[in-house]
Parts: structure tokens; C-alpha cells; sequence
């Protein structure tokens, strides 16, 4: 039974959405949340140029690139195995199929591809897949676009299931720039950022004095 005492403990994850209605596909939880998270941004600038005018303009939001490491397992789960009988049976192999579907077409998407082919299409559609939105907390949920995973299986059982891996995610944030306004992804994103500055407004301003000046230097 749970200590009511004891805090609740939010969980990062990826929830897939339909990118037309936004309805959500598939929520993914991460079992343990990363110790610490990488992100780096480039920066859109106009570049160089030798208008002056130029020199503060950007181009458009950053592109923020996200790198999570990610522990997965199952020994405490097999402990009770009446209680997890699909982690009994297939170890952690359900949720590491999860998580490479998310960057694999469907069977049902490459059979439809290959009967339009069969059938002389000259031009086939890319597939589209569900959009992923990487959430961690309510005020970072991020639509984005996987670029790199792998996944590292570290032990087995006697079936040979992975009952521990660790997961690494390259993620790319999806910006206006790459969804546009009218999009449902634009639209979560233009809620991060606006989340994202509402609490640059709660940092605590500095003073001059603290840098060790006056003032600025005129």
C-alpha cells in the first residue's frame, strides 16, 4: 500500500497524438526518470551581413535538439510475477517494441505502399506516422521529431527477454517553422514556449551591482 505521506513522483515519457484530430495513440512512461537531461539550441540568426540593422534579427525560434538516456527494469516486477504477467512472459519486451514503433512505419502502412506501387502509382505519398510529444511536466510538453534511438540490452531471462536496457533518445523539438500556426503540433508548441516565458518573468532580476558596475557604460 502506498504511504500517503509519500509525494507523488511525476514521470517523464512520450505520448503519441494523431496529427490531424490530436487525439492521443499511445502514452509511453519511462519507468525511471533520467538523471539529468542535454539540450542544446541553434540559434536562427540572419547570419552575416553587413547591414547593421541585421545584427539582433532572428530568423525564428531556435532549433532545440533534446538528448535523454533512459533505464529500463523489470527484476522488481518479476518479484511478482501473478501481478505482471505480461513482463513475466515477455520481459520488457513490449515496451522496447513501443518505442521502436514509434520510428518505424506500420506493417499496414508498407503493404499499402507496396499495392499502390503494384498497382503503378507514380507518385506515393511518404508515410506519415504519429506525432511525438516528449513530456516532462506540464509545462514542457514538446512536440518533436526522433532523430536518433538506440537501445542497449544489458540482461535476460531464461527465455532470453530483455529484463534490462537502457534507452538513448535524440530528440529534435518540431517548431512553428517546421509545423506551421494551423497545425496541432504548432499549436503545443507555441503553449511551451508561452510556458516558457511566463517563467522567465518568475527569475529574480539582478542588479547592476552584482556584476560589479554602476551601470551601463555610456
Amino acid at each position: 500500500m502506498t504511504n500517503p505521506l509519500t509525494p507523488h513522483l511525476l514521470r517523464g515519457g512520450i505520448v503519441l497524438i494523431d496529427p490531424r484530430t490530436g487525439s492521443a495513440q499511445r502514452v509511453i512512461v519511462l519507468q525511471y526518470n533520467p538523471d539529468s537531461i542535454s539540450r542544446s539550441f541553434q540559434i536562427k540568426g540572419v547570419g552575416e551581413s553587413t547591414d547593421r540593422s541585421q545584427a539582433l534579427r532572428l530568423r525564428g525560434p531556435a532549433v532545440e535538439t533534446i538528448k535523454v538516456e533512459a533505464e529500463l527494469d523489470a527484476t522488481d516486477q518479476l518479484e511478482f510475477p501473478d501481478e505482471n504477467q505480461e513482463v513475466a512472459r515477455h520481459g520488457l519486451g513490449p515496451v522496447l517494441a513501443a518505442i521502436e514503433g514509434i520510428v518505424n512505419p506500420s506493417v499496414a502502412q508498407l503493404r499499402n505502399v507496396d499495392d499502390l506501387a503494384g498497382r503503378g502509382t507514380l507518385e506515393i505519398a511518404p508515410m506519415e506516422t504519429p506525432l511525438p510529444l516528449f513530456v516532462w511536466s506540464r509545462n514542457r510538453v514538446l512536440p518533436v521529431r526522433i532523430n536518433d534511438l538506440s537501445i542497449t540490452e544489458e540482461a535476460f531471462d531464461t527465455r532470453l527477454n530483455p529484463i534490462r536496457a537502457k534507452v538513448s533518445l535524440g530528440l529534435r523539438v518540431l517548431s512553428i517553422d517546421d509545423l506551421g500556426f494551423r497545425h496541432r503540433g504548432g499549436a503545443i508548441y507555441m503553449a511551451a514556449l508561452g510556458a516558457r516565458e511566463a517563467l522567465a518573468r518568475r527569475s529574480a532580476v539582478g542588479t547592476f551591482g552584482a556584476l560589479g558596475i554602476e551601470g551601463i557604460p555610456s
